[in-house]
């Protein structure tokens, strides 16, 4: 939906706008991800082959510990990651992996968020106002 804003409980890194991709599933850096060729490659989740690269996505959940964490920077190093993640909810491990490589990284709101962004919606994030707007 064109013009709404979502407001979230937490928000850090850097404001940008880009194309996302939107599922109500979860992530996991080390079991979803092809981390070489920059797509989701665990057959079972709902965004499965498709690129993650400069993408913001918007999903359920944060899975995984300190491996999700440190493949967040390996990932920034290559320039193949997410431009931002967007999250329902968020471990603190994954939200201290994403601060670290420099994503963006927004989480809790009052709504399911991947209901209420469909993939292919460009947005804007702003993260000092803890907002993302559908464009």
């Amino acid at each position: 939906m064109s013009g709404k804003i979502y407001k979230a409980k937490h928000a850090q890194g850097q404001s940008i706008e880009g194309e996302c991709l939107s599922a109500s599933d979860g992530f996991s850096a080390r079991y979803d991800l092809d981390r070489l060729k920059g797509v989701f490659s665990r057959p079972a989740h709902k965004l499965f082959g498709q690129s993650y690269k400069d993408k913001i996505l918007v999903l359920d959940a944060a899975k995984g510990g300190v491996a999700s964490a440190w493949m967040l920077y390996e990932m920034k190093s290559r320039d193949l990651c997410p431009s931002a993640i967007i999250f329902n909810a968020v471990n603190p491990i994954l939200a201290q992996g994403a601060a670290h490589a420099g994503i963006p990284m927004l989480s809790g709101f009052d709504c399911d968020i991947t209901q209420a962004i469909a993939s292919g919606a460009r947005l804007r994030i702003d993260t000092k106002n803890q907002t993302v707007e559908v464009l």
